[in-house]
């Protein structure tokens, strides 16, 4: 999910000014720190809802969701975007998500904070639509269709729609928004007869399976055959089934874009399977299936790269950082057998393990970032 394709990055020559710009004025760190808050608070309210005894996790846990999307994500993903494009003012997408997440967090109305990411969304069309405008291809397009159901789903909730019946508008900006990215990539490839018809079919399943809500029978088929189609693709057309071949940084990455995948193809299976609105634990299932087992483990692959694109920091691969995925993946394992099997036990502690491998691999990467800059710090001085 990096956000920061080589194309868009290349699109305007005014782009390393205005990033300069985006420096000298200190706000990339300030926004990754609102992103940052947003996913600490998200994880605490989500081992509230889990039965952990955690200070004020009524209220976080009523808010779980909107600030692991809106607040984590879509600061994340609008930074990002902003930093492809160059220009200062796509900045204000990320700064207004920040602000939704602060206003939630002070316990102003829901409406203040459901309008200010329904700004930042829109911020964020507006970047996307730059970029698409200046380099038309399905890519582009995908990824700017992604920016619109972020849009949709906060429009949605600031009519007062409950998060659940709106979730297939917030996943599908996921899921979009990635698939977008790995669809850029796949063009290093040959390409193959039928390979974008099948791509467009799963789109459009997924955003008809949104409008119908995955909590009724009709939409929770359609969308799960939109992300079984949406797995298809992938697992076929996408480049990492052959750079897991080779080694290294590179190996990681491609592990955790197969290991997402593959989430995403059960995520599809679970829910022609056990329907969200029938199903005791149906939505939670599906629901972390897609955003622990797809959208983290591509977090956790492409943070080499965002990382350095945002801070302008270097990030050294560690073969370490396989332990937190695998601890990440075993938590989601443990996850599911809790909701098959009603298991609260298995639940509770899913979300534990999930913490720990999150922290062990942002250990892992700010451990990683000062050993990389103490290495390049003697090439620096003999430069000059």
């Amino acid at each position: 999910m990096s956000g920061v394709s080589a194309s868009a990055a290349r699109l305007p020559e005014t782009a390393p000014l205005a990033s300069r710009l985006g420096s000298l004025l200190g706000i990339r760190i300030p926004l990754l720190a609102l992103g940052a808050l947003a996913l600490l608070a998200g994880l605490c309210a989500g081992l509230w809802r889990l039965g952990w005894a955690i200070p004020h996790g009524s209220s976080l846990g009523a808010i779980h969701g909107p600030l692991l999307i809106s607040g984590f994500f879509g600061t994340v993903i609008s930074l990002e975007r902003a930093v492809a494009l160059g220009r200062s003012w796509a900045y204000a997408a990320p700064a207004l998500a920040g602000l939704g997440t602060l206003a939630l967090l002070a316990g102003a109305p829901v409406t203040v904070a459901a309008g200010l990411y329904v700004l930042a969304s829109a911020g964020l069309v507006a970047a996307s639509f730059t970029i698409s405008v200046k380099e038309p291809a399905l890519f582009t397009g995908a990824i700017l269709l992604g920016s619109l159901t972020w849009l949709a789903g906060n429009v949605l909730w600031l009519l007062g729609q409950p998060v659940p019946e709106l979730a297939g508008w917030w996943l599908a900006f996921l899921i979009l928004t990635i698939s977008g990215e790995r669809l850029e990539l796949s063009r290093l490839l040959a390409p193959r007869r039928g390979s974008e018809v099948v791509f467009l079919f799963a789109v459009g399943l997924l955003l008809v399976g949104a409008q119908n809500g995955i909590l009724n029978e009709n939409g929770a088929i359609l969308y799960g055959l939109g992300l079984l189609s949406m797995t298809t693709w992938l697992l076929r057309h996408d480049i990492s089934r052959r750079s897991v071949r080779q080694s290294g940084q590179t190996r990681f990455f491609a592990a955790c874009m197969l290991l997402g995948y593959l989430w995403l193809g059960l995520a599809g299976g679970m829910l022609l399977v056990f329907r969200p609105g029938e199903a005791p634990f149906g939505y939670d299932l599906v629901l972390h299936a897609i955003v622990i087992g797809f959208v983290l483990s591509m977090v956790f692959g492409h943070a080499l790269i965002i990382l350095p694109a945002v801070t302008r920091l270097r990030v050294a691969y560690r073969p370490l950082m396989y332990a937190p995925l695998a601890v990440l993946h075993a938590s989601l394992v443990l996850r599911t057998c809790g909701d098959l099997l009603e298991w609260e036990t298995a639940r509770q502690w899913s979300g534990i393990a999930t913490i720990l491998a999150l922290v062990g691999f942002a250990l892992l990467v700010a451990t990683s970032t000062g050993h990389a800059r103490r290495n390049t710090a003697p090439a620096r001085a003999i430069h000059r």
